[in-house]
């Protein structure tokens, strides 16, 4: 949680900097142009401004949300954040792993799937031992979970 909290930190920081150094230059550079109503680079930097804005309120959001995180609310058997999955796959016999993460740790390439995806809503709530069924792109697939390890579990080790 801690690499997630420095990493929003250090977004919001370099998107403030953004919006207290180099916006004002630019749009300071555009007013030096003349007419505001007809200058796209007046424009575009206030429409940055504006998106930066917004992003920055956004981050905080999720910073003020990721500190009301309660490992005591996490479930100590069941998929929830943190957890580590080893999933069957009955068609194909084969076996994939996946930890379930934020949106902004998510990286399916490295097994990194948010808990807001379909595959980590569906998996949450469920234990080891269980078929869940899934909707992915390529059509319904089902899954058997045969091992679990929580957040909980990770931590003592």
């Amino acid at each position: 949680m801690r690499a997630i909290r420095k990493k929003l930190e250090d977004e919001i920081r370099d998107l403030e900097m953004e919006l207290k150094t180099e916006l004002p230059k630019a749009i300071q550079r555009a007013r030096e142009l003349g007419d505001l109503r007809e200058n796209a680079e007046y424009q575009t930097a206030k429409e940055r401004q504006g998106f930066i804005q917004a992003k920055i309120a956004h981050l905080r959001e999720r910073l003020a949300k990721l500190s009301m995180v309660n490992l005591k609310n996490i479930p100590e058997d069941k998929v929830a954040y943190g957890s580590t999955v080893v999933l069957h796959d009955s068609e194909t016999g084969k076996q994939i792993i996946y930890k379930l993460v934020s949106s902004e740790e998510s990286n399916a390439a490295q097994g990194l799937i948010s808990i807001n995806s379909p595959i980590g809503r569906t998996l949450i709530g469920h234990r080891e031992g269980d078929e869940v069924e899934v909707q992915t792109p390529g059509g319904r697939k089902t899954y058997n979970i045969l091992k679990l390890t929580t957040i909980h579990q990770d931590i003592q080790q």
